[in-house]
């Protein structure tokens, strides 16, 4: 068996990889740098969102240089940096500068915005609707003390049981009562 068809939970690229002509294969990669032309608006969206919260009043908000790999942590600098055999003569895969610009700045700080976003996004959507649905129990990397919900005692009781003792919108240190235990 193929290690391709091995995984049920992966993409399958490689193993189809060199099947694509060099001229999909070329607009591909193009396809992957074209959303850098959409990056001034999720830095925008991500900072609108994390400074909506902190008006709010939230704290202990992650910022984004904490979805950034340290530099110390890339196995390669612009010395020991390796390259591939390119596809054809002008390829950049084939110059160092390329990876050093793809794997140390491009694509980490790419990752680190969309999971930023995304991480913010969920601390929004715990503050404001702790209803419990199939896919809440993915925003756990969002977790809150209390949701919006969850500050008004009057409000509070019109959750169900489940949404009001959540630990993901609710702190294990308040009660059922919404005081703090002593």
């Amino acid at each position: 068996m193929k290690a391709c068809e091995s995984c049920t939970d992966r993409v399958n690229i490689g193993c189809n990889h060199k099947q694509k002509s060099v001229l999909s294969r070329t607009i591909g990669l193009i396809f992957i740098y074209l959303p850098i032309l959409t990056l001034p608006f999720v830095i925008t969206s991500a900072l609108l969102t994390y400074w909506s919260l902190k008006l709010v009043g939230a704290e202990n908000v992650k910022r984004f240089r904490d979805f950034i790999p340290d530099k110390d942590s890339h196995r390669y600098d612009l010395k020991s940096q390796i390259t591939m055999d390119g596809s054809f003569k002008l390829s950049a895969a084939q110059h160092k500068l390329y990876w050093i610009l793809n794997c140390t700045l491009y694509c980490p700080y790419s990752v680190g915005l969309f999971e930023w976003h995304a991480y913010l996004v969920k601390v929004v959507e715990n503050w404001w609707c702790p209803f419990t649905h199939s896919r809440k129990n993915s925003y756990t990397d969002g977790a809150i003390d209390q949701s919006f919900w969850h500050i008004y005692p009057e409000d509070k009781a019109k959750l169900h049981e489940e949404d009001r003792n959540n630990p993901i919108f609710t702190n294990e240190a308040d009660n059922a009562d919404g005081e703090e235990k002593k």
